[in-house]
């Protein structure tokens, strides 16, 4: 077998871009809390963690990918709130944001972590922003830790000989 890849939550020498959307501004603000906690917790320096304050989660895409093409960070933190009303006006932002912050991450290469909650009542969206189910913040930001570690390995890896 040949090598074996993984990241680690850990936030020395990592920059990380949080963008969070201000719709549902009560449960993004508790997302963002949750994220710079886990990345506090994990080693990164305040200094070293930007946030962006987008108007809804169909914005996070485009800064997604601008924050991407700068080069500054190594993974991006995407977090923002969409509950389900009567309309499929839900379904339209959910999508939309899922496949653009996947794009943003194809297109410039650096992680773009999805903390965007889909949830069906205002209620699911306060458990997933710390209540019995945690803090989905926390964990999106632990992932991005990982992600960014694991980017930095492998691309120091395939330059080096085996």
């Amino acid at each position: 077998m040949g090598r074996v890849w993984q990241g680690q939550a850990r936030g020395d020498g990592v920059s990380v871009a949080v963008a969070v959307a201000r719709f549902n501004h009560d449960i993004t603000q508790r997302l963002l809390q949750g994220a710079l906690d886990a990345l506090a917790e994990h080693g990164v320096p305040p200094e070293r963690v930007d946030v962006v304050w987008v108007p809804g989660s169909l914005e996070l895409p485009v800064v997604a990918r601008e924050l991407g093409r700068t080069g500054r960070y190594h993974a991006i933190v995407a977090l923002g709130c969409v509950i389900r009303h009567e309309t499929m006006h839900f379904d339209l932002v959910a999508q939309g944001a899922t496949i653009g912050l996947v794009q943003a991450a194809l297109e410039t290469g650096v992680p773009v972590l999805h903390g965007v909650l889909a949830c069906y009542t205002r209620e699911q969206a306060l458990d997933r922003a710390g209540g019995a189910r945690g803090n989905k913040g926390y964990e999106v930001a632990l992932n991005a830790l990982e992600m960014a570690q694991l980017m930095q390995s492998l691309r120091a890896g395939a330059s080096s000989p085996r």
